[in-house]
């Protein structure tokens, strides 16, 4: 667990497990380093050289008040992989991280060794972006201060009924919110950032060897975009996780983990 400055952000970071592989893990949006959960992270760290961080403005980083695009976020998490040391890793990344790590292959190629974007998209007007209705209704609990019901609302359209039934899901979620809690301002800018993204024109770009993974029931960002993201890239695997919401590590922990090494090792046999 530690702090360092890149790009003039002080951001927080930690590096665990014990494989000789490393992989780099980009969460979403709003979320922290938190979010990705011990029952997916204890089932990687046997395999990878794990690095795991927190956004500018985000969790234990330092608060940001100018505003960012998606490309920015992109070339801090480029500029932390110097920081450590990292010339070449595989890549996860999950909803906005997905889109960032989108930027980290296009702008950063030579850094990638395998990537993973899950639960993401590409931007521009093939795109499905959230329904407006789940938009309209948690926009409206936040703006009238009701941050209590926001986040129950946001829980249920992140993952499926079956895991949002269990009362201890929701508890550890409650837990996370309350050691770290977000500001609204950095959602914000965090939204802003999602409108402008647009990779859609430039993903035949992408040499890296990409798994494209989604849950089938997933109401952030719907399962169209896992496809439409399939479609553009020229060296994709694409997963759909049938009953799954749009936090698909946490449903699915096991199988999850299990689609990161076997995208790693593909990747490892396919470069010699």
């Amino acid at each position: 667990m530690a702090h360092t400055e890149v790009n003039g952000h002080r951001l927080y970071y930690e590096r665990r497990g014990s494989g000789d592989e490393p992989l780099l893990l980009i969460m979403g949006m709003t979320g922290n380093h938190l979010h990705w959960g011990e029952p997916f992270l204890s089932r990687i760290e046997p395999h990878f050289d794990v690095v795991l961080y927190d956004h500018r403005g985000i969790g234990g980083s330092d608060p940001v008040s100018a505003p960012f695009t998606i490309a920015d976020l992109a070339d801090d998490a480029v500029a932390l992989l110097d920081r450590l040391g990292i010339d070449e890793t595989h890549v996860m990344g999950v909803s906005m991280g997905g889109m960032t790590a989108q930027e980290i292959a296009l702008r950063h190629s030579q850094r990638l060794r395998t990537l993973v974007l899950g639960c993401t998209w590409a931007g521009g007007p093939d795109s499905t972006p959230t329904d407006t209705e789940v938009l309209q209704r948690l926009g409206e609990l936040f703006l009238s201060g009701r941050i209590g019901e926001a986040f129950a609302e946001g829980f249920k359209y992140n993952v499926s009924p079956a895991f949002a039934a269990d009362e201890r899901n929701v508890a550890t979620f409650r837990e996370i919110a309350a050691e770290l809690p977000m500001d609204f301002q950095i959602m914000l800018a965090q939204l802003q950032a999602i409108a402008s993204h647009d990779t859609s024109p430039r993903l035949s770009g992408i040499e890296a060897p990409t798994l494209v993974v989604h849950g089938s029931e997933d109401r952030i960002l719907p399962v169209a975009n896992a496809r439409h993201i399939a479609r553009l890239l020229p060296r994709a695997q694409l997963e759909i996780l049938d009953g799954v919401g749009h936090l698909f590590w946490w449903e699915r922990p096991e199988r999850a983990a299990e689609l990161v090494r076997e995208r790693a090792s593909a990747g490892a046999a396919a470069a010699q």
